[in-house]
């Protein structure tokens, strides 16, 4: 598939969502870009600012199968995978899957639920299978999940910790709406819900053809130098604990191609590695001390190292 097609199919997409949707242009952006790439995506923010309606909205755009699961603490794995019960009536096992068996998953305040069953999921994320009374399923294509949490409540929460959050591809703040999108918010739901009236409009053979084809954007030497130059920086930043490790920086890669085709071009530029990093990389931080916590802090930094590293030449990354 070419890029000029797979920039139609997300615009398509989008459209879609901005019937439901107001405003949030950049974070429909970036589910575009986790869904693209195959990936997964953690929407962070307080309550009621459309974190769940946006990934259903995205979903019903989708011609997949779509599953929403409420995380509690007494969530067993289970509930997520499914398991093997005894069928009386055949006298033998029968396999009820669980709703890990979907296109699209909405793990909805997935910091509720206790470490094993975020553990249980995670894994299915990374491995894109289940294992279940040592028989391995393979899930479908493609198997992507919207996790949201909450991060002001911590009272019977579960805080996921870095080497799991490492497992998405982005992190990303809804945010308040504006006063004028406020006002066309409660215009928009005043008699009827929008997401019930939205359709799919692309099919699932064509998304994993986009997801087979987007790797083919140009990205020229300077820019890996780019990348890797600043990867290291947040190695040896002396207020970071811990730096992006070689999975985060493929992440980056994989993000700002995508980015650039949504951009309408098939190269990367040092603009398009500046726009992702902080959507892919700030969750991969650890700050020092007690800053360590403070998503602001970790911008700063990264920020800081922008600012410091050196940006290639335009000669050096354009196409041809």
């Amino acid at each position: 598939m070419e890029t000029s097609k797979i920039k139609y199919l997300a615009e398509q997409i989008k459209k879609n969502i901005n019937q439901v949707i107001v405003g949030k242009e950049q974070v429909m952006d970036y589910l575009l870009i986790a869904l693209i790439t195959s990936s997964h995506v953690l929407l962070e923010d307080v309550p009621g600012t459309g974190k769940t309606l946006l990934a259903k909205a995205m979903a019903k755009s989708l011609d997949a199968t779509f599953k929403r699961i409420q995380f509690t603490p007494d969530l067993l794995p289970s509930d997520l995978t499914g398991i093997n019960f005894f069928n009386q009536k055949q006298s033998a096992f029968e396999f009820r899957p669980g709703p890990i068996f979907s296109h699209i998953l909405l793990a909805d305040e997935i910091n509720r639920a206790t470490p094993r069953t975020q553990s249980s999921l995670l894994e299915c994320m990374e491995e894109r299978q289940v294992s279940i009374d040592g028989e391995t399923r393979v899930l479908d294509k493609p198997f992507i999940v919207i996790a949201t949490q909450n991060p002001i409540e911590n009272q019977g929460t579960f805080p996921l910790p870095e080497a799991q959050l490492d497992r998405f591809l982005l992190k990303v703040q809804m945010g308040y709406p504006t006063a004028e999108e406020n006002i066309e918010i409660l215009q928009r739901f005043k008699q009827n819900n929008p997401l019930e009236a939205i359709h799919s409009v692309v099919g699932i053979d064509e998304l994993i053809d986009a997801q087979q084809s987007y790797s083919q954007v140009q990205v020229k030497q300077p820019i890996y130098t780019y990348i890797t130059e600043i990867l290291e920086k947040t190695r040896t930043h002396a207020d970071i604990a811990l730096g992006v490790s070689p999975r985060g920086g493929q992440a980056l890669l994989k993000a700002v191609q995508v980015y650039a085709i949504l951009q309408g071009r098939d190269y990367v530029t040092p603009d398009d590695v500046k726009a992702m990093v902080k959507p892919v990389l700030s969750h991969r931080i650890v700050a020092k001390s007690t800053a360590r916590f403070k998503e602001t802090t970790v911008h700063t930094y990264l920020d800081q190292i922008l600012r410091e590293v050196t940006v290639p030449a335009e000669e050096q990354w354009m196409k041809g």
